[in-house]
């Protein structure tokens, strides 16, 4: 019997909800948790679909979102069906749980998060209610899930009292491999296309190519506001670039599987699932060596950011110049993801920590 059976979660992803039209990688990560949870025979409800989100720093609409967040709180320890563990995902500065905490304490059910991030220097400023509000959320969980190195270190430094800081490695939302690439196609690269970290990326990319010797050809899976200063910045390599837009999940699954090595550099990027999905099917991943990306890649020397776009295209390029080596990376890859990195390893991370949360005495 799985360890999560018959369980009771109730989700709630301040941020973003599940359902929210607009792709990203905050919407993708929290339907993959309901999936893992779901796989391991829980009962999932969605708490509530109220973002509490401030992008600007606006004391006013954080007021606002605090006033509706009362209302929420009121309704669901009124309404909400019995439950054994509340979840939340992604408790930060500009998103904090407002609501989680006061429901699950009223309702004697533990509290946990999952990437939840402190940020001491949000402390004054625009953002300070709310990053006090981030701060007391994070301080009434039982427990912290960490995706990344990088998060950890402030979580173990601000832990409040006994409350359990662990790792749930990132994962993939499936049991086993997909289809083995076959090495010999185009680079693959994938990005939504959007100003800021997207587009310096793409920028990163764009200076890579123009130092990569060889007929290398690209395509690029994503779209966004930014595609036409994507294209700007591809110009310059005319038919070598292929835009292939927005794919489908069984389309860009179908990318990865015939392309020849997969291509991001990696800019600000939490960790980046693109990464392992590459390297599931077996790609040798061309990335810069950063914080949060290095959490998901097969460990090995990568090219730091400071040694620039010159540094990564010789990487690119030794790769592409030796099948053997792309052969060779391409099973140690799928052995790296299929050990740390899909459901099961997932599960067994998280059930382990929770299940003495909600049963203590077992």
């Amino acid at each position: 019997m799985q360890p999560g059976a018959g369980k009771r979660v109730v989700f709630y992803a301040p941020m973003k909800p599940p359902h929210h039209p607009v792709p990203s990688g905050d919407r993708e990560i929290a339907r993959n948790l309901i999936a893992l949870f779901k796989s391991s025979r829980a009962e999932v409800q969605l708490a509530s679909d109220l973002r509490i989100y401030d992008k600007q720093g606006d004391r006013e609409r954080q007021a606002d979102l605090r006033a509706s967040a009362e209302g929420e709180i009121r309704r669901l320890i009124a309404e909400m069906p019995k439950a054994d563990l509340w979840v939340t995902y992604h408790n930060y500065y500009k998103a904090p749980d407002l609501i989680g905490p006061a429901v699950a304490r009223a309702r004697g059910i533990p509290y946990v998060q999952i990437e939840s991030t402190r940020a001491q220097k949000r402390l004054t400023g625009p953002w300070a209610k709310f990053a006090k509000a981030a701060h007391a959320a994070a301080d009434a969980a039982d427990a912290i899930f960490y995706f990344t190195e990088q998060d950890r270190f402030a979580l173990d430094r601000d832990r409040h009292g006994s409350q359990i800081i662990t790792c749930l490695p990132p994962f993939l939302p499936r049991e086993g491999l997909p289809v083995l690439s076959s090495l010999d196609g185009p680079i693959l690269a994938v990005g939504m296309m959007r100003p800021g970290d997207k587009l310096a990326s793409y920028g990163i990319i764009a200076e890579t190519l123009a130092h990569l010797p060889g007929k290398w050809r690209l395509d690029i899976a994503g779209d966004g506001p930014a595609r036409p200063e994507v294209k700007a910045l591809m110009a310059p390599f005319a038919d070598r670039v292929r835009f292939l837009g927005q794919l489908t999940r069984a389309e860009l699954s179908a990318a990865y599987a015939k392309a020849s090595l997969f291509l991001w550099p990696g800019v600000n990027e939490a960790f980046g699932m693109v990464y392992l999905e590459a390297q599931a099917h077996g790609l040798p991943v061309a990335a810069q060596d950063r914080p949060g990306v290095r959490d998901v890649l097969l460990p090995k020397a990568y090219p730091a950011p400071e040694s620039g776009a010159q540094a990564l295209a010789s990487f690119t390029a030794q790769l592409l110049a030796n099948s053997e080596l792309r052969a060779e990376t391409a099973k140690d890859a799928r052995d790296y993801v299929s050990n740390k990195h899909l459901a099961p390893a997932a599960a067994q991370a998280f059930w382990g920590t929770v299940m003495p949360l909600m049963d203590p005495a077992a």
